[in-house]
């Protein structure tokens, strides 16, 4: 059915082409995933750029579920809010080079949508400004820019852009064939990607993103991209069937002396709170460890990507310069993908293995160690179905049980099990709504039992978990418990404020004992980074006290959101 268009680039228009873009990178990522060979061919460019958009699209959709009415015209978000959304959520969704670098593309499309103290950018002069800001400030990003990549395509389209005349649908049309003629002659431009007879997977990627801008505006998908084949060309009339190019019959061809042959081993992306000061350094630094150096955002928060073969190095680096988080470290070597000439061969699936959500990186420490495979959620930042899908398919095994620990996440969690489910892996998931029922869950966890009996064990020791936190009121607001106030301390039991106080220590003593009030013999408490000191000393002096014969068991969370989670067994 063909797409309603949109006239202007209002917060709309923005949230339909979030959507859009998400489709259209489902439809091409198999695609683009099979012909990525620069910088390294790791076959997971596709899934990397969807992940990035999904996240971006998933911060948008916030915005408009959260806006009051009447604060935009149909009660609807601001162009800038809905942009700065969209940049925020791709910034922390990021994955890989490519989605790295579609991020900052966002980024510098929101610097000139959200402007400051000016009109709202909403024509086609804005769209044209928008481009020209995303290409230039994506190339800034990059430590050393190479051509024949996604920022060749990124500059070409906002080239063309800059030339056409019309309306914002004229102007996203003239960007996409630009886009079409610069990936086309990116193998001309890169001897890796002529040998494997391909185009840039990143920069088909973002053919993909302007083919949803020319739908966004137009109503109609360009006839190039329809089927989820797209055949890219420039004004001469040559083309390049990228679904049909395919890989090499051998990876050696595209591996001599090319890029992404001999290079680092890792792969490290973190986000990072910093300075802009300390980033500079930062920069620096990452420059003369490795390569494929990508550093992202602004206004305090990064997102940085670099090849390294000192891991270790990367994250301290990101330490010396603030608060790095959500590190991931990929070993190119580590899955068949990355594997040359038939030297390691594909790792077998385990049988079975547990994937859970975590709140903070004590706790991802924690259910690391019991051996599952972890997501960490920063406070505010929840994981969208794609994240639990890649995590899933890291535990590479057969059986997967699937702890949220929140109950805001059941429904992203089911979209993850389903998809997961369709690739043929077996998922059960578990409605662990706090990360104490996932630790009672994992205590139980045996994989020598049959599945189905392993997941009522499971379940069974979550649901005979009661649940509680500890947090800081952030405004006023009516409660199970009365009215609190911006400041308060509020006691939440099984998802409800049941306490609201003044003293932490107080509070969490009060909690404590009503859920000990129906019984229990162990005692679960997590404490986050800005828990007072000595309240888990207080509590565990309560529970000796009051209540005999129950045990108690402290964890240290990190930044996890609430200052304490408690779990009564």
């Amino acid at each position: 059915m063909p797409q309603v268009p949109q006239t202007f680039f209002d917060a709309l228009a923005v949230r339909t082409w979030c959507g859009l873009a998400l489709r259209a990178l489902g439809r091409a990522r198999e695609e683009i995933d099979a012909i990525n060979v620069y910088p390294v061919a790791d076959g997971d460019t596709g899934t990397n750029l969807y992940l990035t958009v999904e996240s971006a699209a998933t911060a948008v959709e916030a915005v408009f579920a959260g806006h009051a009415a009447g604060s935009g015209p149909d009660g609807t978000p601001s162009l800038a809010d809905a942009a700065r959304a969209m940049a925020h959520g791709a910034l922390i969704g990021a994955r890989g080079n490519s989605g790295t670098i579609l991020a900052q593309l966002l980024r510098g499309m929101a610097q000139v949508l959200a402007a400051e103290g000016e009109s709202p950018r909403t024509d086609a002069e804005g769209l044209r400004l928008a481009l020209r800001q995303a290409a230039d400030s994506a190339r800034r990003a990059v430590a050393h820019p190479v051509e024949g990549t996604v920022l060749s395509v990124a500059s070409a389209a906002a080239d063309a852009a800059g030339g056409a005349e019309g309306d914002c649908g004229t102007v996203a049309k003239a960007a996409y064939r630009g886009a079409c003629t610069a990936l086309a002659a990116t193998p001309g431009q890169l001897a890796v990607l002529a040998r494997a007879g391909v185009v840039d997977a990143g920069g088909r990627g973002l053919v993909a993103v302007l083919a949803a801008l020319v739908e966004t505006f137009t109503g109609e998908m360009p006839a190039s991209e329809q089927g989820g084949r797209a055949s890219v060309g420039g004004s001469v009339g040559a083309s390049v069937d990228v679904h049909a190019a395919g890989l090499p019959a051998s990876e050696e061809e595209c591996a001599d002396d090319g890029p992404g042959s001999g290079g680092p081993a890792f792969e490290v992306i973190y986000l990072l709170e910093a300075e802009d000061a300390a980033v500079d350094r930062l920069r620096q630094r990452l420059d003369a460890l490795g390569d494929s150096l990508v550093v992202v955002g602004g206004d305090g928060l990064w997102n940085v990507h670099v090849h390294v073969d000192d891991a270790g190095a990367a994250v301290e680096a990101g330490v010396e310069a603030g608060r790095p988080y959500r590190i991931r470290v990929t070993h190119f070597g580590a899955d068949d993908v990355h594997a040359r000439g038939g030297e390691r061969p594909p790792r077998e699936r385990v049988q079975r293995a547990v994937v859970a959500v975590v709140p903070g990186e004590g706790l991802a420490g924690l259910y690391t160690e019991a051996g599952a495979t972890t997501v960490l959620a920063r406070p505010g930042e929840p994981p969208a179905s794609g994240e639990l899908v890649q995590a899933v398919r890291r535990a590479h095994a057969r059986e997967v049980v699937l702890l949220p620990n929140d109950a805001d996440l059941r429904h992203t969690a089911a979209a993850a099990a389903e998809q997961a489910r369709a690739e043929g892996i077996r998922v059960a998931l578990i409605p662990t709504r706090s990360a104490v029922q996932g630790i009672a869950a994992l205590a139980v966890y045996e994989p020598a039992r049959r599945f189905d009996e392993d997941v009522v064990s499971m379940t069974s020791a979550a649901g005979a978990t009661r649940y509680a936190e500890v947090t800081v009121a952030e405004r006023q607001s009516w409660t199970m418990a009365g009215i609190c106030q911006a400041g308060d301390v509020l006691g939440l039991i099984d998802g409800d404020v049941a306490v609201i106080g003044a003293d932490v220590t107080a509070t969490a003593e009060t909690v404590l004992d009503r859920m000990l009030a129906a019984g229990g013999e162990l005692v679960t408490l997590v404490l986050g980074d800005e828990a007072p000191e000595g309240v888990a000393e207080r509590l565990e002096a309560r529970v000796r006290e009051a209540y005999l014969a129950v045990d108690t068991v402290v964890y240290h969370g990190g930044r996890q959101g609430a200052l304490l989670l408690i779990g009564v067994e």
